[in-house]
């Protein structure tokens, strides 16, 4: 992948995790990364504005995502690209963007977010911005998904330039090796894997199956293993999933029979902060047709990738039964409901179901934002 056999191209996207999507976030900036025999190189850094959907046809990715995610335009708009939290999917959509977009085909595609380059930066040290800031492990996240807002209100091409600035001086001091040790560096970057920030797809299939069996390749498994994956995304075009609290808990009966009961409950907290309303109405506003409550409501798609097989009984929102769009990823039976979440509240989601009593420990993938979820888990665990 490093280019051995001649240089390869690489899509590399900087997921703005503050507006939430399935493998992260929107993709607010991006560069092309070559890699020849060994030796890497950031050759086009733009962002978002800079990638049209006019004229975009989507690519197949089979009747299942057809039916789950048609409705987004998913393969054809780059904002809502990556709405699966199959970042295989995400990745090939990229590629076909792009290749739409410029005529060059890619040999792949990365992710990353703030929150990853954060863990890069305490080890090579700071960085400074266009403007002459200095950027560093310890306030990246704030200036890139919370400030930036604040200082360029009204100028979103200041604001994106900025954004741009950072994920070019982080990527040029790394490659360059200006700071950290190399043992460090690659600590920074097992940690942002492990947590689904840094995600890679090679087009090259045995590549993609060796990726695949990695954190790397972030993959929604198809596995019977018991699975509770909780995906929110972004509903509103605001970036209000900064201050977004969770906590997921996942309970089954014991292991008795071919079936039994289980719970799924998601909590979401909009810790939007007082006066937040005074900011620029795309930070706190919303976009989306029928919007109703105060500026800093939330609205999220929060989807339930349950265990293979398993089928829902119930679900509700604060206790009042709810409604949830059914669907197929990978295996699992996805359960989507639309949840609006106003200033300071939280909102708890109840999914209520049966599903096979089957081996193995029970998986709860966490979905890579700002802050960390936290979870719960009651699922024994059976033998074959």
């Amino acid at each position: 992948m490093l280019g051995a056999d001649g240089p390869r191209n690489y899509f590399l996207a900087f997921q703005t995790n503050a507006e939430a999507r399935g493998t992260g976030g929107l993709v607010g900036a991006y560069g092309i990364l070559t890699a020849d025999q060994g030796r890497i190189s950031l050759d086009t850094l733009g962002s978002n504005r800079d990638l049209s959907n006019r004229g975009k046809v989507g690519i197949d990715l089979g009747s299942e995502y057809s039916e789950q995610y048609d409705v987004y335009r998913s393969t054809s708009v780059w904002a809502n690209s990556n709405a699966s939290a199959h970042f295989p999917y995400a990745a090939q959509i990229w590629m076909s963007l792009w290749e739409q977009e410029t005529g060059q085909r890619l040999d792949g595609a990365i992710a990353t977010d703030p929150v990853a380059l954060s863990y890069l930066l305490k080890v090579a040290g700071p960085v400074k911005s266009a403007t002459g800031d200095t950027v560093d492990g310890s306030n990246v996240v704030r200036l890139t998904e919370s400030e930036v807002y604040l200082r360029y209100p009204d100028d979103q091409r200041a604001r994106k330039d900025y954004l741009q600035s950072i994920s070019s001086a982080v990527v040029d001091k790394i490659l360059r090796g200006g700071g950290g040790s190399t043992t460090g560096l690659l600590g920074a970057l097992g940690r942002a894997a492990s947590e689904g920030r840094l995600a890679v797809w090679s087009s090259s299939p045995g590549e993609a199956e060796v990726l695949a069996a990695t954190p790397l390749g972030h993959t929604v498994p198809e596995t019977d293993q018991p699975y509770a994956q909780v995906v929110v995304n972004n509903a509103a075009g605001n970036k209000l999933e900064y201050y977004l609290g969770r906590q997921v808990g996942y309970t089954a009966g014991p292991c008795v029979g071919p079936v039994r009961a289980s719970t799924v409950t998601v909590d979401l907290t909009n810790n939007v902060p007082a006066g937040g309303p005074d900011a620029p109405s795309y930070v706190y506003g919303r976009i989306d047709r029928g919007a109703v409550g105060p500026p800093g409501t939330s609205r999220l798609l929060v989807a339930l990738n349950a265990t293979h097989g398993a089928e829902l009984l119930s679900v509700t929102v604060d206790g009042v039964p709810a409604t949830a769009r059914v669907a197929t990823e990978r295996s699992h039976p996805v359960y989507t409901v639309d949840v609006q979440i106003p200033p300071g509240a939280t909102k708890k989601l109840q999914y209520n179901l049966t599903e096979p009593t089957a081996p193995g420990r029970a998986i709860v993938p966490v979905q890579p934002l700002v802050e960390p979820m936290g979870t719960e888990i009651n699922v024994p665990q059976c033998s074959n």
